[in-house]
This record gives structure tokens, C-alpha cells and sequence, in this order.
């Protein structure tokens, strides 16, 4: 697995929202992500922490 990033790091540097405490939005934001990427999608969900992302097969 690749690093963790919280949900307040995305908050924070994807979004420029420093501080912001409605993490929702980022979970919102992946679970569409991830259904346009379909069984593709990279993103994994570390629970209790955030999101992190594998590397595409070669």
C-alpha cells in the first residue's frame, strides 16, 4: 500500500481548505471518483485514517 493521506491533508492541500472540519466532502468527492473509475480505481480507504493509492498494474 502507498502512503496515507488523511482526509484533512486532502482537504488541505487538493483543496486549500486549512483547517476546514467537514472531512465529508472528501468521501463524497473518492466514492464519485471511484465509480467513474469503476473496478480500475487505485484509491483505497484506510479506515480510521484516510485514503491511499496502489500503483497500476504493468
Amino acid at each position: 500500500m502507498g502512503q496515507v493521506f488523511t482526509r484533512e491533508q486532502l482537504l488541505a492541500q487538493v483543496w486549500g481548505y486549512p483547517g476546514y472540519r467537514d472531512t465529508r466532502m472528501v468521501d463524497v468527492f473518492v466514492s464519485q471518483l471511484r465509480a467513474k473509475l469503476g473496478d480500475a480505481s487505485p484509491i483505497r480507504t484506510v479506515r480510521g485514517v484516510g485514503y491511499s493509492a496502489i500503483a497500476p498494474r504493468a
